[in-house]
């Protein structure tokens, strides 16, 4: 049985600048484009809430809902994120037909990360490639691909030619084999800071004498010349 797509509800948008764009997020609106080959893009808005449930479900595949127009299929083509808030400035989206391929991105996730015996003796598992560009029909698209690293060891390195793309689907990869998906390096060794070398300092006396010796005579002469003052 096939997943029913998530749907999301958007009214036209007719107003446009950076001042309209300001005000629609300051109510809690997203401002966007769908894209529908060589038609007219058609400006939209739709409420941030509604449109990160819609992104957050996970689906390569959603409705789009035009002002209680008929519901067409679209993919997200790209989000606009506040660089520091987080909050979705733009989305743009790319009206599809379910039965001509298209090209998505899609997340990897890996897989067994704690059960990995490199990892268990101490090194360290990077994540390389987090997306990869898939090729298929709009409904097999997938949501996301899993890499398994469970067997990983020290110095393994997890490429995308190990990972078997899912029916209907084409990696758009020239060479998987080049395409590092992880990694799993030794453990950094953190080095020791080298002991401070204690520097040996010189006592000098006033104009760069020497002191004199402890228990030392005083200079000759020095004691007759106070006992000859009045």
């Amino acid at each position: 049985m096939a997943r029913s797509r998530e749907k999301l509800k958007a009214s036209p948008r007719t107003d446009f600048g950076s001042r309209s764009a300001r005000r629609l997020r300051g109510e809690k609106l997203v401002p966007g484009v769908v894209y529908a080959g060589g038609e007219e893009a058609r400006h939209f808005q739709a409420p941030e809430r509604e449109v990160r449930t819609v992104l957050g479900a996970g689906q390569a595949l959603f409705d789009l809902e035009l002002d209680g127009s008929k519901a067409v299929p679209v993919v997200l083509k790209e989000q606009q994120l506040h660089p520091i808030k987080g909050n979705l400035q733009h989305i743009d989206l790319q009206e599809v037909k379910l039965d001509e391929e298209i090209q998505a991105e899609v997340a990897i996730e890996l897989e067994g990360t704690e059960v990995a015996p490199g990892v268990k003796g101490g090194g360290v598992l990077e994540h390389v490639t987090r997306e990869i560009t898939v090729e298929a029909l709009p409904t097999d698209i997938p949501e996301r691909l899993v890499a398994d690293v469970s067997a990983m060891e020290i110095n393994d390195t997890l490429q995308l030619s190990t990972i078997t793309a899912p029916e209907g689907v084409k990696f758009v990869a020239e060479d998987p084999d080049e395409v590092t998906i992880a990694t799993l390096s030794p453990p950094r060794v953190e080095e020791e800071p080298e002991p401070a070398v204690e520097e040996e300092t010189e006592l000098v006396g006033e104009e760069g004498e020497a002191p004199a010796e402890e228990g030392g005579e005083e200079a000759e002469g020095g004691e007759s010349d106070e006992s000859g003052r009045e």
